[in-house]
């Protein structure tokens, strides 16, 4: 690192580590002259940084503010990387932003994103977010936190009508537009930035594994947060706001398409966050599980997903949904 600090012309910086993430990357900010970047470290294998530059370039041609690479090294994975600041949609609203303004901004950065065309708002070649990750990803409710939750295995039976429940759901997404999914929009990953103008105000982190998907997708992440809750009747305005803004969209058939990925994304989570729990030992995520499980439920509320809410008060009833015990897996 410090030789790519040195060759990036900003030898003798000062380096001070940022919060991580879920992920195996790592972020230091870096300080010279009053100037300051970020330095993404995402060693291979486990990460490539190669989806990140690639997604940055196209966010920028589109005029939104993803951070501007300064210098990389693909091989190693190192990037530097334009320093957005520390106004994370979270920490800014703790300290007084105007909620309702910051996700407004929010929205209608979407807005913008999804009036485009595909061919314009997805890049030639970008993964398609199609039914067989759409089950992985569910999978990992069965696979990681009912045993560990339950503390038996998931019997094959169980997963198997699991699965072919989502099966059964999830060829109604195609009745939606599909557009550039970014998969984890949401308050950790926007930074405010009341500087700039209209949706530029809103800074874009942790994109890398965006996807062609369904427009629901990213304002469902946006609205049904696993990491905080939004102030009562924010969401129902939020999501008023963006389909005024497309009147031909049928309303029914985009709250269907919205409800069954917020509970494949609230399946999905949970099952992430006990994953990273017994096997990488970051239990923090674990206090987040109450709230998405509300959101699940909340999702499971709409009439599409009557056979996914009996699954659950089958297989999870209502008395075992618990957080999962702070310990690793033997």
């Amino acid at each position: 690192m410090d030789s790519f600090i040195e060759a990036a012309g900003w030898g003798g910086a000062r380096r001070r580590p940022l919060a991580g993430d879920a992920s195996f990357r790592r972020y230091e900010r870096i300080t010279l002259g009053g100037e300051t970047a970020v330095i993404m470290d995402a060693p291979p294998p486990e990460e490539d940084v190669r989806p990140f530059v690639r997604m940055t370039g196209h966010l920028l041609n589109l005029g939104y503010s993803a951070p501007r690479i300064y210098a990389e090294d693909r091989e190693t994975g190192l990037l530097l990387l334009e320093d957005l600041g520390d106004d994370l949609y979270t920490a800014a609203i703790a300290k007084g932003a105007g909620e309702r303004e910051l996700y407004e901004r929010a929205v209608d950065l979407l807005i913008d994103l999804h009036g485009r065309p595909p061919e314009v708002s997805v890049p030639d070649g970008l993964a398609g977010y199609g039914e067989e990750m759409l089950l992985d990803e569910a999978a990992l409710f069965t696979d990681w936190y009912m045993p560990n939750t339950l503390r038996a295995p998931t019997p094959p039976r169980t997963r198997t009508a699991f699965l072919d429940i989502w099966r059964r759901c999830l060829p109604m997404l195609e009745e939606v537009p599909e557009t550039l999914t970014l998969r984890d929009y949401h308050a950790d990953n926007l930074i405010w930035l009341p500087g700039r103008d209209g949706v530029a105000a809103v800074g874009l982190l942790d994109y890398q594994d965006a996807v062609a998907g369904r427009t629901p997708y990213d304002l469902m992440s946006l609205l049904e947060d696993a990491r905080r809750d939004l102030q009562p009747g924010l969401a129902g305005l939020m999501l008023e706001r963006y389909l005024g803004a497309f009147p031909g969209q049928d309303r029914r058939t985009f709250e269907a398409a919205y409800a069954i990925l917020a509970a494949q994304r609230h399946c999905k989570v949970i099952g992430i966050f006990t994953r990273l729990a017994y096997r990488d030992g970051k239990f923090a995520y674990l206090r987040h599980i109450p709230r998405v499980w509300r959101l699940l439920t909340g999702a499971c509320r709409h009439p599409v997903l009557g056979p996914l809410r009996d699954w659950l008060d089958a297989a999870v009833p209502p008395s075992s949904r618990t957080v999962p015990a702070q310990q690793r897996r033997a």
